[in-house]
């Protein structure tokens, strides 16, 4: 009698896992299908056209391209010198190799370029500060180029730089 209650439970577990795959499959058949509707034809669809051949096709182009590459403000680099700082007393001889550029308006590179001592300044006082621990960290970088901006925002004034971009920031 209990050799009959085993054969009989193992069916129904069966038969209790089929349902719920098939529901499982046919939502994700459903959600794929969604998906692929919504993108190619349906609210989140682009709306990129194909250039027709009456002769307004170019019109049409410049149009497209228009909106997806928008017209960029124009921008002059202002390069940083190559700084190498030494790390402090605890780290055995290891440096800090950091070298950057300033974005600025064209017309505000010259005046930029003037207070370059002072900006080269701010970053060797700040950065030697850093220690160790803290330069291993994959997240620092961002934090010292926020910081670094800032400082050198207040240096320059808020409106000459409009960011700073790191071309090398190694530790050896």
């Amino acid at each position: 009698m209990a050799e009959t209650d085993t054969a009989e439970d193992g069916p129904k577990k069966k038969k209790g896992l089929l349902i719920p795959l098939l529901v499982g499959l046919v939502l994700a058949g459903g959600g794929g299908a969604g998906g692929y509707w919504a993108v190619t034809s349906g609210p989140l669809a682009g709306s990129v056209e194909s250039a027709s051949d009456d002769g307004q096709g170019d019109e049409e182009e410049d149009e497209v391209v228009t909106h997806i590459r928008p017209e960029l403000e124009e921008v002059a680099f202002v390069p940083l010198e190559p700084l190498v700082i030494s790390l402090g007393p605890g780290t055995a001889g290891r440096h800090l190799m950091f070298s950057a550029e300033l974005e600025v308006a064209p017309d505000d590179a010259e005046e930029v370029t003037h207070l370059l001592p002072r900006v080269l300044d701010v970053l060797n006082s700040y950065l030697r500060v850093i220690d160790m621990e803290e330069l291993n960290d994959p997240r620092t970088l961002v934090r010292l180029r926020a910081q670094l901006l800032r400082r050198i925002q207040i240096v320059t004034g808020d409106v000459l730089v409009r960011d700073l971009l790191v071309t090398e920031f190694v530790v050896n």
